[in-house]
């Protein structure tokens, strides 16, 4: 049985980045023996992620706070507080924060070992 049945977040460190920051809370990083990978991400107002796509798995993004734009493909969805968006295998995306305040939001790949390709 995996040693990382429960991760706790306090125990995690999260990657900064100059438009925001993410926390994963579980991947192939964490327990060997994840088929999923789950985590939080922030995206700091007026700021973006770099568009890019993963090659072997979708996403599920989750919106827990804040306002963005999210780019998919050529189209442009507008997200806020509950609402889900999911980026199928290989589509490219980002999301922009056109709120005040911080995005937050949840993430949630279908392999626990997420490739991800930046094509900016």
């Amino acid at each position: 049985m995996s040693a990382r049945l429960v991760v706790a977040a306090g125990r995690v460190e999260a990657q900064a980045f100059e438009w925001g920051g993410i926390q994963w809370l579980m991947g192939k990083a964490l327990d060997g023996d994840a088929a999923q990978t789950f985590g939080v991400v922030f995206i700091l107002p007026g700021r973006q992620n770099p568009r890019h796509h993963h090659p072997n798995c979708e996403e599920l993004l989750y919106v827990l706070s804040g306002t963005c734009e999210h780019s998919l493909g050529e189209e442009i969805f507008h997200l806020g507080p509950g609402d889900l968006i999911r980026v199928p295998q290989g589509v490219v995306h980002n999301a922009v924060n056109t709120g005040w305040e911080p995005l937050r939001a949840i993430i949630s790949f279908s392999s626990g070992d997420r490739q991800t390709v930046f094509v900016e």
